[in-house]
């Protein structure tokens, strides 16, 4: 069964937190294929270096993947991923997502852009370290405070 594109120039994807067939990104990285085929993506990027990570963990083609966005709803898609994607057992995915979900920035270009954003949505939240708080900040979805220490 085919699912309908979100219009990203008006609404927000899907959460990275929002699991999918176990998968943290999933439902996101579908929301925006969908929306790039058709031509609905507005600021988005598909694929973004996270999607990239996501589809290397899959084994999977970002073009291929977009197709079958297109074409698939959700569950479709996981049917699609038993043919044409790696196999992870469930500990393999939920470790890959738990790394996903605390990935911060990695070299200094990485670490400016998203002080430059934080700084931006919200500038007394020096709590927020990692990229998935920092982009449902900005989607306005609630992150709770987290304590920072000193060390």
């Amino acid at each position: 069964m085919k699912a309908e594109a979100l219009d990203l120039t008006k609404r927000y994807p899907r959460s990275p937190r929002e699991k999918l067939g176990g998968y943290a990104h999933l439902a996101r990285m579908i929301d925006k294929a969908r929306a790039k085929g058709a031509g609905t993506l507005g600021e988005y990027i598909y694929p973004c270096p996270l999607d990239q990570l996501l589809l290397e963990f899959l084994g999977v083609d970002a073009d291929a993947f977009m197709n079958t966005a297109k074409e698939r709803d959700d569950q479709g898609i996981l049917e699609w991923f038993q043919h044409n994607a790696k196999i992870h057992t469930g500990e393999q995915i939920d470790a890959w997502s738990k790394v996903f979900l605390s990935r911060t920035p990695q070299n200094e270009e990485s670490r400016q852009r998203f002080l430059k954003t934080r700084e931006r949505v919200a500038p007394n939240r020096t709590d927020i370290t990692g990229w998935i708080d920092l982009l449902d900040l900005e989607e306005g979805r609630q992150v709770p405070q987290r304590t920072v220490r000193n060390e």
